[in-house]
């Protein structure tokens, strides 16, 4: 089975390396980076990673994943990426996202008249589009599945996983990875961390060029 992901300047690492952690567990698996080109894409976290296939030449996906990050908008008004977004997800057996990815997606006009999430400084954003905005770690809805910011993505690979393949094998790799969280503090959302941090956090992370 093919997963590929859309990896550009400024993408959010955690986004596509947590569920592709998840999905390189599956036998037979391929994990796709695919890029505008060749050339290696510097990540959010300041490492680059290389695609392993270009816009040009990528094969037909089983599973395509948008992840989120800084650079989203040079995505979402580039022609040729967006046509092959379109393209890809049209044909694709699941049309997915991480964090911000979703609104690369409504954009692409992929998500018209289905619920999604995204992360939760973007997530109204949803609402621009025929999108019904839906605040959950992980929204599947037919074959669109979309998870929410950062380090939702490896709950939305699990729960591809357990959706594809079932759920004694999802907890398996679970298991496998340790996934076992203990967050040190209880202020993972808006509504844990209160309005003050929730301020300072969108001033200090949330830069990205809003779609």
């Amino acid at each position: 089975m093919k997963f590929g992901f859309i990896v550009y300047a400024q993408v959010t690492a955690i986004d596509f390396t947590a569920p592709a952690q998840v999905f390189s567990q599956l036998p037979d698996a391929e994990i796709h980076l695919i890029g505008a080109n060749y050339d290696a894409v510097k990540t959010d976290a300041g490492f680059s990673v290389n695609p392993t296939c270009s816009i040009q030449d990528a094969p037909q996906m089983d599973l395509l994943c948008i992840p989120g990050g800084l650079g989203q908008k040079v995505v979402s008004d580039d022609p040729m990426f967006m046509s092959f977004i379109e393209g890809q997800g049209n044909r694709a057996n699941y049309v997915t996202s991480v964090c911000s990815g979703s609104l690369i997606l409504a954009k692409a006009g992929l998500l018209d008249g289905f619920k999604a999430t995204s992360h939760w400084a973007t997530l109204n954003i949803l609402k621009r589009f025929n999108v019904t905005p839906t605040k959950q770690r992980v929204v599947i809805d037919g074959n669109r599945i979309t998870g929410g910011g950062a380090t939702a993505g490896l709950d939305f690979g699990l729960s591809v996983v357990a959706q594809l393949f079932g759920e004694d094998l999802a907890k398996m790799i679970q298991l496998g990875l340790e996934y076992d969280p203990a967050p040190p503090f209880t202020s993972g959302s808006p509504e844990l961390a209160g309005p003050k941090l929730t301020e300072q956090v969108l001033k200090i992370f949330c830069k990205a060029e809003i779609i």
